[in-house]
């Protein structure tokens, strides 16, 4: 079970660190990416990566950084206890977010 963050500060730039690691990723694997995240609290969540790949990225490309940002997503959320989910998309599925 993750250790319980002391101050809402603390979790905050946890939260920071996590969501620029996993943007970072997103760009690693694929530099055009768009990347957008929403820190609207819903529920459980702490914050949301949206990622748009190109149109010309292959469904394969897609369903793999999906895949790997979930996983490091999991693995976050398994030690910290910080909910970041992330979701990988067609440019075309780009529709600008508002807070909930």
């Amino acid at each position: 079970m993750p250790e319980p963050l002391q101050t809402a500060s603390d979790r905050t730039n946890l939260l920071d660190k996590y969501v620029t690691e996993l943007s970072l990723l997103a760009k690693q694997e694929c530099p055009e990416a768009a990347v957008e995240v929403l820190f609207t609290r819903y529920e459980d969540e702490d914050a949301h990566i949206f990622v748009f790949l190109p149109g010309s990225a292959a469904e394969k490309d897609i369903n793999r950084l999906g895949e790997t940002l979930g996983d490091r997503s999991l693995e976050i959320l398994l030690d910290t206890g910080l909910l970041i989910l992330t979701g990988v998309y067609e440019t075309s599925q780009h529709h600008p977010r508002t807070a909930r």
